[in-house]
């Protein structure tokens, strides 16, 4: 069982579930922390909730520096492992991930809830503005009056202009609904 055939199950899901919803869009390899780390699966609506796979022909090597990574970023995280790594990952991962084993039966991949996830208790306000692309921070700042001085400056400082001034709830509703909104996204992603 490869990452693919996991990844086209949970997918498979994920557009069932969210078919009728259009506050919903499901992201594949979004990247986080300027491009430090990529979550498998992303689905934005009310939180941005990442989904990880770890195949059993996957390897963990990887999996210290994505949790540092997505655990400044995303709302809930949930990692999807085959049953070789369940032990190991479950030993890894802070206790409000949740997790989901896969494993094959009959040819089928089966998922099977482990854990319910709970919500982040740490997010860091400027790993979720870097979400945004430099526009994007420059328009949030003129909406809100915060852009004086700023029409040409380097998104960084755009970033962080928008965390020294606003609130990291408003922010993060805020960049949940401009990534939903997108006109220009890549063509992977799906509106649900």
């Amino acid at each position: 069982m490869k990452d693919s055939d996991i990844r086209r199950v949970v997918l498979s899901e994920f557009n069932r579930a969210y078919k009728d919803d259009p506050d919903t869009l499901i992201i594949e390899e979004l990247g986080l922390c300027q491009g430090e780390a990529r979550v498998d699966i992303a689905v934005v609506n009310g939180s941005i909730h990442g989904f990880e796979i770890k195949s059993d022909q996957d390897t963990l090597k990887r999996l210290a520096g994505q949790i540092a990574i997505y655990s400044r970023v995303l709302d809930f995280i949930t990692i999807i492992v085959g049953g070789e790594h369940f032990d190991a990952a479950l030993s890894m991962i802070p206790s409000w991930w949740g997790v989901i084993i896969a494993k094959e039966k009959s040819g089928q991949v089966q998922l099977k809830y482990k854990r319910k996830g709970k919500r982040n208790p740490s997010l860091d306000p400027m790993a979720v503005v870097q979400l945004l692309w430099r526009e994007e921070a420059y328009k949030i700042l003129k909406d809100h009056a915060l852009h004086k001085g700023l029409v040409n400056r380097p998104r960084a400082i755009l970033w962080n202009k928008l965390v020294e001034h606003m609130p990291s709830d408003e922010l993060s509703t805020l960049v949940r609904s401009i990534i939903k909104s997108r006109a220009n996204w890549r063509s992977d992603c799906k509106q649900a």
